[in-house]
Formats: structure tokens, C-alpha cells, sequence
């Protein structure tokens, strides 16, 4: 992709996005609902056409030979893109008939996903009658009949159990290990871990792009206390009136609080705190997340935003 941009309007969902996914990785596009991930996977493969800039998928141009693209690429949307009434077998025959799958390689590539999918024996079983994960796991093999090469898959664990988005991940690993290169878009920050690559987008703006392990050692300014305590909102909200505090943000069933130098601030928290009343069980220097990450170039960029506005 170089300077892909699109825009509805008015309003801009993707603003001059460029980046390249190697063959054979897992490239993890994250972030929030509604920041453009949707957007652009769907320029991706030609179902909206950019505004602006260009791009290849798998040397396919993706204005000019879109038809090409959708032939040569499994894509997996956010919502389970089964037919409900059909079987599971109905469903996978229906697929492989869009794909223009051979007849004579179908009953082995059946038998292949069937097997992939632990969905040998649940042939006839109407596809409205199974669990979340058994849909997720059938619509991965739908995605997936015709062989591709490149995997397109928007938040496909959404809405499943941890389970059955641990078993996901599985087959998603197995796919990548036959050389399938796949493009996977979450806002979960513990699924990112898994992948090769992660591009950060908020807002349509590309905020970071790197492996999981440069992207936490490399983006964030400063150290992480991690604090367990009571009043967790009224902490939060002492907290950001602090001159050493950079940040700080709710993480699970505590606080992150980012600043310059954890040896030198973490008595001072900690004093900070029970000198409001706020009774502190736990203070730490831990090592950054890929959340905190995110968190940290999000403010960031509303840092920058608004001291240009004030310019």
C-alpha cells in the first residue's frame, strides 16, 4: 500500500496509509472500532475503490485487477458470512462454487477443512444450530476452500469465548506454517502478541509499525508503574494532575502510569496517594504492554494535535 486514502465525504476513514506485508507473516492491523481497519481490508481486495494512492495484493493491481484479487484471496469479514439455513457441508459446497473451485479436487479440499476445523461428523448439522466457535471455525474454512495464498481476516474472534479464540489462533498458526500469508484486524491487544508484524491505526492515521517486541521497547517514552489500589478513579484522576506523571490509564484491575524514571517516582506515588487516603497494595516497575503502547502513541498524537491547534 502507498498513500492509500479514503474518504466518504467529507470525512476522511483512511488518511494517506502506507505500508508492505511479507509473504508468509502474520500481519496484525490493530485498533479501536471505527478507526479504518474495515476500511482498508476492504480496498484491499477491491470491494471500495481509494480515493487515492495505490496498492498490490499478491502483484494484483487493486483498482484495476480487483476481480483477480477476490479470486486469489480467502476474506473472512467481521460477521460470520454463512448461510444459516444451509448445512455445513451446503455452506463449504456453496463457497467453492463462488471460488470457482475444480470439481475434482473439492471432496479432498472438504475433507482437509472438515479436519482443520474438527468439524468431521457435524456435516449435516444446520449451520444456525452451532456455537459461536464452531461458526467461526466453519467460516475460516469456507474463507479458505479455494487455497489461497493471502488470508484476510477482520476481527475474527469477535464475539467468541477465550477458548475458542485460543483454538482459532491455532489454526490461524498452522495456515501461516504452510506459507499462507494472512492480514488480521483486532482490537484485542493480547491476540497482537502472535503476530509477525502490527500496524497501530486510530482514526484512519497509521500511528506505529513494527514486530510486537520493537514496538514495546522502542515507542514508549519513559517506565511503567504498574498500581494496585483502591478508589481507582479518583487515583487516575490524582494521578494526571502530577507534573512527573506522562500518563496513566486504567489497566484491568489496576493502573499504568507512565514516567521518566520508575527508581526515582515510585516512592513518591506511592506517597502521593495514601497522603489522599487511598489505600495502595501494590506499586511496581513492570515492562510495558502492547496496550500500554497503544494508549501512550494515541495520547501522544492528541498531544500533538492539540499543540498544533494552539500554533
Amino acid at each position: 500500500m502507498r498513500n492509500l486514502t479514503k474518504k466518504f465525504g467529507d470525512f476522511t476513514a483512511v488518511n494517506n496509509v502506507s505500508f508492505d506485508i511479507r509473504e508468509g507473516e502474520i500481519f496484525g492491523f490493530l485498533g479501536p472500532n471505527g478507526s479504518g481497519k474495515t476500511t482498508v481490508i476492504r480496498m484491499l481486495i477491491g470491494l471500495i475503490t481509494p480515493t487515492s494512492g495505490s496498492g498490490k495484493v499478491l502483484g494484483y493491481d487493486i483498482v484495476k485487477e480487483s476481480e483477480k484479487i477476490r479470486l486469489n484471496v480467502g476474506y473472512m469479514s467481521q460477521k460470520f458470512s454463512l448461510y444459516e439455513e444451509l448445512t455445513v457441508e451446503e455452506n463449504l459446497d456453496f463457497y467453492a462454487g463462488v471460488y470457482l473451485v475444480p470439481k475434482d479436487v473439492l471432496r479432498q479440499r472438504k475433507k482437509e477443512i472438515l479436519e482443520m476445523a474438527d468439524l468431521v461428523g457435524r456435516e449435516d448439522y444446520i449451520t444456525s444450530t452451532l456455537s459461536g466457535g464452531w461458526k467461526q471455525r466453519l467460516a475460516l474454512g469456507c474463507a479458505i476452500i479455494h487455497n489461497p495464498r493471502f488470508l484476510f481476516l477482520d476481527e475474527p474472534t469477535g464475539g467468541v469465548d477465550p477458548v475458542a479464540r485460543r483454538q482459532f489462533w491455532d489454526l490461524i498458526y498452522r495456515l501461516s506454517e504452510k506459507g499462507v500469508t494472512i492480514m488480521v484486524t483486532t482490537h484485542y491487544m493480547d491476540e497482537a502478541e502472535h503476530c509477525n508484524t502490527i500496524g497501530f491505526i486510530h482514526y484512519g492515521n497509521l500511528l506505529a509499525l513494527d514486530t510486537p517486541g520493537n514496538l514495546k521497547r522502542q515507542k514508549m517514552r519513559g517506565h511503567i508503574v504498574e498500581i494496585k489500589c483502591d478508589r481507582l478513579m479518583d487515583s487516575l484522576e490524582l494521578l494526571k494532575t502530577v507534573p512527573f506523571v506522562i500518563d496513566a490509564a486504567v489497566y484491568g484491575a489496576g493502573l499504568h502510569t507512565v514516567v521518566e524514571d520508575a527508581g526515582r517516582y515510585l516512592g513518591d506515588i506511592r506517597r502521593l496517594l495514601e497522603g489522599a487516603g487511598i489505600n495502595v497494595h501494590s506499586a511496581k516497575h513492570v515492562k510495558p504492554s502492547l496496550e500500554d503502547v497503544f494508549v501512550f502513541l494515541v495520547e501522544e498524537k492528541s498531544r500533538d494535535k492539540v499543540s498544533t491547534e494552539i500554533k
